[in-house]
């Protein structure tokens, strides 16, 4: 491997693990700042502020994905590392809700171009290997890694230091990451010409593309709201069903373990079955493994189920994001993924709310598991409408 190709990877997936971080760092600190009144929080601006960040996340891979094909990769993706670190820093000190909600905002904005430049590039540049969709899910497994690892910090460091302390500590990796990428990370391999943004937008819409780009937005979509659904009310179903309350949490760090080895196990699939028939089948199993659930099992029947869920769920939505850098030209690559996971992000809002529906009418436990295999059968029935002969590039 030629050394500037070498720091792509590693650098790509420690970006990636940012995105992971703030997954759950806001579900670590609000008990706390709700317990103690913290500017006067309560639940209902609590889910507020919750709600900022997503939407700055759609925002963002709306806006700095369809960026990225006019400035190039290397450069938006360190922008986006930029943006997330430098307002994760200012949450500390955040003197209001409204400001602490407004710093969610902006850096949801850097996250959600985050992701879907950093697939593009690791993609563009391990495709001539062979290995774009095992690269492409090796650095996804930096999501899931990111929100065990913060699940576990809050664990250690809440109890010491105060909720202050976990924004900086989200935010130190910049200083270290951001120089690194400036020094070691290449531009894309790939030899695309760069496109004005209405021309990057306007081509997801021409042809033969069409179908493929409105398969893809309702596919992430449905993908989203099982993981984000999953992520948000897993412990607490499971507790309506009866099981303790430190069972939910050892669940929840399962579920995401499950998603790094479905990760590391799909990539390496994709790659020598290609991308379309694994991503349908992913789904198909999540159906299975998320219908199980509602079935009461012995407790290691649980945790093999709810590992097998995540390892499905979790990575049939990064087989999205492979299948969409596989299926676009070099020219319009990161719009798509940048399009496809901004409209997901709208997914990762409706799936704790139906969650929190269905809770709140006491259906949860079984019903929630059905409406979460639904979702799922409906990710494999939209995916299946893509269609590209032997995952080849296809153009408008």
């Amino acid at each position: 491997m030629r050394p500037d190709r070498s720091w792509v990877l590693p650098l790509c997936w420690t970006a990636v693990l940012l995105d992971g971080f703030d997954l759950v760092v806001l579900g670590t600190v609000l008990p706390g700042l709700l317990a103690g009144h913290v500017w006067g929080l309560t639940p209902a601006t609590a889910g507020l502020v919750s709600s900022a960040g997503l939407v700055g996340m759609t925002l963002g891979a709306l806006a700095i994905g369809t960026v990225t094909d006019v400035i190039g990769r290397r450069r938006a993706l360190i922008i986006a590392v930029a943006i997330f670190s430098v307002c994760t820093a200012l949450c500390a000190v955040a003197p209001s809700a409204l400001v602490f909600g407004a710093l969610r905002l902006l850096a949801g904005l850097g996250l959600g171009g985050c992701l879907p430049t950093a697939i593009t590039l690791v993609s563009e540049h391990y495709a001539d290997r062979g290995r774009s969709s095992s690269a492409t899910t090796t650095i996804m497994t930096g999501y899931h890694v990111g929100a065990m690892l913060t699940a576990l910090l809050g664990l250690v460091v809440l109890p010491q230091l105060s909720w202050h302390a976990m924004f900086v500590i989200g935010a130190l990796p910049a200083l270290v990451l951001v120089p690194l990428m400036l020094r070691h990370l290449p531009e894309s391999r790939s030899t695309g010409q760069p496109v004005r943004s209405a021309e990057a937008v306007a081509s997801l819409f021409r042809g033969r593309v069409l179908l493929a780009t409105l398969a893809f937005w309702v596919t992430s979509f449905m993908g989203l709201v099982l993981v984000y659904g999953l992520n948000t009310w897993l412990p607490e179903i499971m507790r309506q069903a009866g099981y303790a309350m430190d069972t939910g949490l050892a669940l929840l760090l399962t579920l995401n373990f499950g998603g790094v080895v479905g990760l590391l196990v799909a990539g390496r699939v994709a790659d020598r079955a290609g991308l379309r028939r694994p991503t349908i089948a992913w789904f198909a199993a999540a159906v299975l493994f998320l219908a199980l659930l509602s079935v009461r099992l012995p407790v290691y029947g649980l945790y093999v189920a709810v590992f097998l869920s995540g390892a499905f769920v979790f990575s049939a939505q990064v087989l999205v994001y492979a299948y969409v850098a596989r299926v676009y030209p070099q020219n319009s690559r990161a719009t798509a993924l940048g399009w496809a996971a901004g409209v997901g992000r709208l997914g990762a809002i409706t799936g704790p709310l139906v969650g929190g529906w269905l809770l709140s009418a006491g259906i949860a436990y079984p019903w929630g598991f059905y409406v979460f295999a639904f979702v799922a059968a409906f990710a494999a029935g939209s995916v299946s409408l893509v269609r590209s002969r032997r995952d080849t590039v296809v153009t408008a």
